[in-house]
């Protein structure tokens, strides 16, 4: 299993007086090799790959998720979207989890779906990295999918 990293700022907003209610945007795009645009990888996005998306900010509530496929990837493609924390060590009140947003997402056929998980809304207590893990197959095909995290930025706690 490779680990795949998307090349991110990490510009954030926050700290204004009319709220701090956000969306963070991510995006998983291939080309026609099925590599990840815009990464530190050539090689194709395979299956039980773990593609680091972007930077969740410490502080940040995640409330609900959003994702939009307007470009289908390979067949049967489908992935778990969840999150895991920067430092690689797990936190006992907030525990990582690889698919707090989507299990099983389909990534094959195009189409918006929120967030399929009835999981609590939780505040990261430290940076953690969006995590697609990718299942079933390798991908083979240009693809694009653009994940809306949204919540409350609450910074650094």
């Amino acid at each position: 299993m490779a680990t795949i990293t998307r090349k991110f700022s990490s510009q954030q907003f926050g700290g204004t007086p009319y709220g701090n209610k956000t969306s963070h945007h991510f995006v998983l795009e291939t080309n026609a090799t099925g590599a990840l645009v815009n990464s530190d990888s050539t090689a194709a996005i395979g299956a039980t790959d773990k593609v680091r998306l972007g930077l969740l900010p410490q502080g940040f509530r995640l409330d609900d998720a959003l994702a939009i496929i307007s470009d289908a990837f390979t067949a049967t493609i489908t992935g778990d979207l969840g999150f895991e924390y920067v430092d690689g060590v797990d936190d006992a009140t907030v525990p990582q989890d690889a698919d707090y947003f989507f299990a099983d997402l389909n990534a094959a056929a195009t189409g918006r779906t929120r967030m399929t998980l009835a999981n609590k809304p939780v505040t990261l207590p430290k940076d953690a990295y969006l995590i697609w893990t990718n299942q079933v197959a390798a991908h083979a095909s240009v693809g694009r999918a653009d994940f809306y995290i949204d919540g409350e930025d609450r910074g650094p706690l």
